[in-house]
């Protein structure tokens, strides 16, 4: 046992938790954001009289979109902290590339806002 070795496992492992932690506090955004704009724009719409059924459903959407997002995301990082824990233990540890968890998200993210642009564009044309 290499106590240099030791020692960078132990900063690789500190740095893993902050990445998860990191994966936490963007995920609970994601999730507080699509579930506090549903509740919102639904109390607006309870406090008028006309309210659109269509802009309600269009904004559900988008806010299930934003929690949908949230919660695969921290299954993701989650796992992937699991496993370079896991991986670390060993002493054969090899860096393996693979698929990013931010490069997901930030593609569902851009998936949810170009929905949320359709949306307010129909909505426009529908001369709301």
């Amino acid at each position: 046992m290499n106590l240099t070795n030791e020692l960078a496992k132990e900063r690789n492992r500190e740095a893993a938790e902050r990445t998860l932690m990191a994966w936490i506090r963007t995920c609970l955004s994601l999730i507080s954001f699509g579930f506090g704009l549903d509740k919102i724009i639904g109390a607006i719409e309870a406090s008028r009289f006309e309210g659109s059924s269509h802009a309600h459903l269009s904004v559900r959407l988008i806010s299930i979109g934003f929690v949908v997002t949230g919660i695969v995301a921290m299954a993701a990082a989650t796992r992937q902290h699991r496993r370079v824990v896991r991986r670390l233990k060993h002493d054969d540890f090899i860096y393996i590339e693979k698929a990013s968890i931010a490069t997901a998200t930030a593609l569902a993210l851009t998936l949810i806002g170009l929905l949320a642009l359709v949306l307010l564009i129909a909505g426009g044309l529908g001369g709301r």
